[in-house]
């Protein structure tokens, strides 16, 4: 096999998914190696997608922007001067955390919350508070993430808007798998399948039954969880949701892979990569390729995992993203590790190594080294 050159960029930030899009999501990835075993592969691909889920689900069904949904039923100019203010106030936090700065994203927020309360808005608190969810699990603060959700979750049912229960149910079933809760988290999702059936809400029943498989494969029933995703295609092809499409082919790929099933496993990665390539939706690209990478290599397809490793480098610089470009490093490490090729392998650890150093990640660091320390002995 050929050894393939790669360059280095010059990235700079890597900018955060924006909040309205729903195109991308969080950034912060746990790291899976190719030689892992199939099950640990699997818990890697749970957890990546864990919370790629929660930073895709919208606040509201149908949601564009944050001005479509802000109401102005005030009479008095006081109320509206409040109003406007609020309404700037959280449409500056939406811009501060597309761009990652959750804690500025938190501030804004919590000004705004005080003004929405003042004057009553209920509705606008429940979008403040599912976007200030948001920017507290981007920081790791899970514990007031999750008060967050539950204040938002408590004002949609105040209002009786089900759009917003299903959606926030969602949120927090996702949440609680993240936590481990599996038994909970279940239950949560069903209530919100419950409610999108009951109101007849399609987009809510395809993000209830993907995030319902996430839950099943968790558990490790992969053929239910397959199924699960099956259906959730069907209802978001109905509506046309095309970056939900490709994160439950994603899904589905994942539960293909644990299975063991290759041929299914290559087939509905490649569906997803189609799809997010048509929509620009590089989130959804980089898992679709991974999953790829794995899939190919397993089946000694190592010519074709080498092309979409190529890929994936293209896209991490176009990101700007030093996170994705020492994944990428460390993917290419793993793979000509795997044929044999330790040269290749110890370049692209060492490229690897220095990445992890400029983003101060250390425990990345300690295990890059181990790596090209074993690779050296050979």
């Amino acid at each position: 096999m050929k050894q393939r050159h790669v360059f280095l960029g010059h990235p700079i930030l890597d900018l955060k998914p924006t909040f309205h899009s729903r195109r991308y999501g969080l950034w912060i990835l746990a790291y899976a190696t190719l030689v892992l075993r199939q099950v640990d592969k699997f818990k890697f691909y749970t957890f990546y997608c864990l919370l790629f889920t929660f930073l895709l689900n919208p606040i509201a069904a149908g949601a564009v922007d944050i001005t479509q949904q802000l109401h102005r039923p005030l009479n008095s100019s006081v109320g509206r001067q409040s109003r406007d203010e609020a309404d700037s106030l959280l449409r500056i936090g939406e811009q501060q955390y597309a761009s990652g700065y959750a804690d500025k994203t938190i501030a804004s927020c919590l000004r705004a919350l005080e003004i929405y309360h003042s004057i009553g808005e209920l509705k606008a608190q429940g979008l403040t508070y599912n976007l200030l969810a948001k920017a507290y699990v981007q920081l790791g603060r899970f514990k007031e993430a999750n008060h967050a959700l539950r204040r938002g979750l408590a004002i949609a049912r105040d209002t009786q808007d089900f759009q917003a229960q299903i959606f926030v149910l969602n949120n927090i079933g996702t949440f609680l798998l993240q936590q481990g809760e599996s038994a909970a988290a279940g239950k949560t999702v069903e209530e919100a399948l419950s409610i999108a059936h009951d109101v007849k809400n399609i987009e809510g029943e395809g993000l209830s039954l993907s995030n319902l498989g996430l839950v099943t494969a968790r558990l490790g029933d992969y053929n239910k969880a397959i199924k699960l995703y099956e259906n959730a295609l069907i209802f978001r092809r109905q509506t046309g949701d095309a970056i939900g499409e490709a994160n439950t082919l994603n899904n589905l790929g994942d539960a293909y892979l644990a299975a063991g099933n290759y041929q299914d496993t290559i087939g509905t990665y490649g569906a997803a990569l189609r799809i997010a390539k048509t929509k620009s939706d590089r989130t959804n690209q980089l898992r679709a390729i991974d999953g790829l990478v794995t899939a190919h290599s397993a089946v000694k397809r190592y010519e074709r995992a080498l092309d979409l490793l190529e890929q994936r480098l293209v896209l991490a610089n176009e990101l700007q993203s030093l996170q994705e470009e020492l994944k990428s490093f460390e993917s290419y490490a793993q793979l000509y590790e795997q044929v044999g090729n330790y040269l290749a392998a110890r370049n692209f650890y060492e490229r690897a190594i220095i990445l992890a150093r400029t983003l101060e990640d250390s425990k990345r660091e300690v295990f890059l080294l181990d790596r090209l320390t074993k690779i050296q002995k050979r």
